[in-house]
């Protein structure tokens, strides 16, 4: 894998900091590694909390409710299709591909672990490898084909992760 940096906040309090961010750089790295993105490349993750994400959510897409993942794609890629001369994307300074940003909330992640009935880690990895593949260009605003082929993607990138497979 090429120089892949992971820059991750946490603004929310966390006891297990060193496991959540291990499964959010582990599962970033299997997605990438998936998808064939092969250049140095740069992505920002915040682990926060429902108050904070329902704020970001509201500003940045007008919709005032609290969510699981967020994520703010630097580029309109076509998921599936990387490009093939990445040389326009990279930042001149860094020699990275500011790939974009995430924003995961813990206490939405929790709640859905133990509502589905898995491990916490499976839920962070699983929104984490989902929030990747949107910087990635793929999308599920229908209930179609797009859907089906992002979570096609979803659950073969987690069969990869030890703890995050079904």
């Amino acid at each position: 894998m090429k120089n892949i940096k992971i820059n991750i906040t946490f603004d929310t309090f966390c006891l297990r900091r060193l496991s959540v961010s291990s499964v959010i750089t582990k599962c970033i790295e299997a997605t990438l590694k998936a998808e064939q993105i092969n250049i140095p490349c740069e992505i920002n993750v915040l682990v926060t909390n429902n108050e904070r994400i329902q704020a970001i959510n509201a500003a940045s897409r007008n919709i005032d409710a609290a969510t699981d993942v967020l994520s703010f794609p630097m580029f309109e890629l076509e998921a599936g299709m990387p490009p093939a001369d990445w040389s326009e994307y990279l930042d001149p300074e860094t020699g990275r591909c500011p790939l974009g940003d995430m924003a995961i909330s813990l206490e939405r992640a929790s709640a859905q672990a133990q509502e589905y009935g898995h491990s916490l880690r499976r839920e962070i990895g699983y929104l984490c490898i989902h929030s990747v593949l949107h910087l990635l260009g793929y999308d599920h605003l229908d209930e179609g084909p797009q859907k089906a082929q992002m979570r096609k993607r979803e659950e073969l990138i987690a069969s990869t992760v030890p703890g995050v497979s079904r």
